[in-house]
């Protein structure tokens, strides 16, 4: 199993979807929030995703094509 944590940012107009809740149910990987600042308007969230490494690959492409910004927090997937 690999794991990757990464920052999601949410826009204004996405900050109420359940993109972190579908990555989990869409995608074999685990989904666990480390940290969160969300509030009406925006919001950010610590995600580590835990899985295969092109499940991952897929979840973050599945993540940023809903409309939210992902980056890492740690440059490379560890196994």
């Amino acid at each position: 199993m690999a794991n990757l944590k990464v920052r999601i940012t949410f826009p204004e107009d996405k900050i109420r979807e359940p993109i972190i809740y579908n990555t989990g149910k869409n995608y074999k990987v685990v989904t666990n929030i480390r940290r969160a600042d969300v509030t009406e308007k925006t919001g950010w969230v610590d995600l580590e995703l835990v899985g295969d490494t092109d499940e991952i690959e897929r979840a973050v492409e599945g993540m940023k094509a809903a409309g939210v910004k992902v980056d890492p927090i740690e440059r490379n997937i560890i196994e």
